[in-house]
């Protein structure tokens, strides 16, 4: 049985947040993990501006000194999304984790855009499960020796919750990593924005684009392969993927692509369950939370870490303030917020696929 380690918010002097952050890695075991001269990816969603639930950048500090004290070599990273949105290519991407305080001089690591400019900069991980055989990984988090994921724990509109699984599978995912676990088919192109640049065809390897008499381009379904470089080149956001995965296949493909990145590594893992905002930290907005603020849980199991902490939120009063409007208790909060969401199938794709298990045992750190 996994083991999952807690702390709640109570403080008081002497023992601030930091502190009880700090302490609870040290009881999770994280020492156990030889950071010597390794690099060390620690994943963490920077947010989009306007939005203010993400992970506080003091947070992340604490994790980056105690990696730093074993003698390993952190930082920060996440890949580009897959939408439109200020993250959607690097120098964007570092201008918003900037903006949102994640900076050298505030978390002593460096910001590291796990698949480059363009989010075309990743390495194939085979692994050859049941939905993917291959999986885009951005390059820094592939070449790195060892995971950390910072994971704020909260809702999100296709996958009932975000949490470890989330970050990890579609958060290490490349541009073309993302299209494939949202969708089942190829990108098409909005003619109303190309602009005739001609970038798609020059990094389209099977000669799968060309133009129309209207200074257009158009993509051969027969020949693409659906690899996803043409929207990472493309910079007018002309080329874009069709959203039609199931939601069920949507999260087992996102455990597959956890898998992946955590596969041969030493990993570790910490939940934040607090502004538990309805909708994922990617809109540029948060509504009022769903629950009070409960926790930070972390374990070397990703599978039993996220388990364990949509149990807790559902254990929890909803606020009635929230989109839940109602106080109940052991309830499904994420399939009352969104019905269509099958998130318990990726918990079970990720335990039968090894990635982790769904019993774990609840140990809170004082």
């Amino acid at each position: 049985m996994a083991k999952v380690y807690y702390i709640d918010f109570h403080t008081k002097s002497g023992k601030n947040m930091l502190q009880k952050l700090k302490n609870l890695i040290e009881e999770a075991g994280i020492e156990k993990i030889n950071f010597e001269k390794r690099h060390v990816a620690i994943k963490i969603h920077f947010g989009e501006p306007g939005n203010l639930a993400y992970i506080r950048p003091n947070y992340a500090k604490v994790i980056v000194d105690k990696v730093r004290s074993l003698g390993g070599k952190p930082f920060l990273t996440d890949c580009n999304t897959l939408y439109v949105g200020r993250r959607n290519e690097g120098l964007n991407h570092l201008e918003t984790a900037y903006e949102n305080g994640f900076s050298p001089f505030s978390t002593n690591a460096h910001v590291i855009i796990g698949d480059g400019i363009k989010g075309t900069d990743d390495i194939e991980i085979p692994i050859n499960l049941e939905y993917v055989k291959n999986a885009k990984i951005g390059r820094a988090i592939a070449d790195s020796d060892i995971i950390i994921s910072m994971n704020h724990f909260k809702g999100h509109e296709s996958t009932g919750f975000g949490g470890a699984l989330k970050n990890l599978g579609m958060g290490c995912g490349s541009r073309a990593g993302k299209m494939e676990m949202h969708s089942s088919g190829k990108p098409r192109v909005n003619e109303v924005m190309c602009r005739f640049c001609k970038k798609c065809a020059e990094v389209c390897a099977h000669q799968a684009i060309t133009y129309l008499a209207t200074n257009k381009a158009k993509i051969n379904q027969d020949l693409c392969v659906g690899c996803g470089r043409c929207i990472g080149a493309c910079a007018f956001n002309a080329i874009k993927p069709i959203w039609n995965e199931s939601e069920e296949i949507l999260v087992k493909k996102i455990a597959e692509y956890s898998l992946a990145v955590v596969k041969g590594k030493p990993n570790f893992h910490i939940n934040f369950i607090m502004d538990v905002s309805p909708d994922c930290d990617c809109a540029s907005y948060n509504d009022v939370a769903i629950v009070p603020n409960i926790g930070i849980l972390a374990s070397f199991d990703p599978v039993a870490l996220d388990q364990a902490s949509v149990d807790m939120v559902n254990a929890a009063p909803a606020v009635e303030e929230s989109s839940l409007k109602q106080k109940k208790y052991h309830q499904d909060k994420f399939k009352m917020l969104h019905p269509d969401t099958k998130w318990e199938e990726g918990l079970i794709h990720g335990e039968k696929i090894g990635l982790g298990e769904r019993k774990y045992e609840l140990i809170k750190v004082k």
